[in-house]
């Protein structure tokens, strides 16, 4: 099941990306991460126990810290803009 439809991810690629296609920029890979991240963060607040989603959650959140850490190295411009949209607190 997945928690993101064809849709969502061609607007979060086109909103982010510049083009539904351009599924490979850091820019759109982050805010794909951090939607499935939101999704599980809810997941985990009505499932404690839930362990496997809980390392899979710390494991995405690394991976988009790690992208992020790149970001800002290559394009602090567009690490900042990133930042105020998505609404991520750095």
């Amino acid at each position: 099941m997945s928690v993101l439809t064809i849709e969502r991810k061609k607007e979060l690629f086109q909103t982010h990306g510049g083009s539904a296609t351009n599924t490979g920029s850091t820019e759109a890979q982050i805010a794909m991460l951090t939607e499935r991240i939101k999704h599980i963060s809810g997941h985990m607040q009505t499932n404690k126990k839930d362990f496997s989603s809980n390392r899979g959650l710390i494991q995405l959140v690394g991976q988009r810290k790690s992208l992020l850490t790149y970001l800002s190295k290559t394009n602090l411009a567009g690490y900042r803009a990133l930042l105020v949209t998505l609404g991520l607190r750095k």
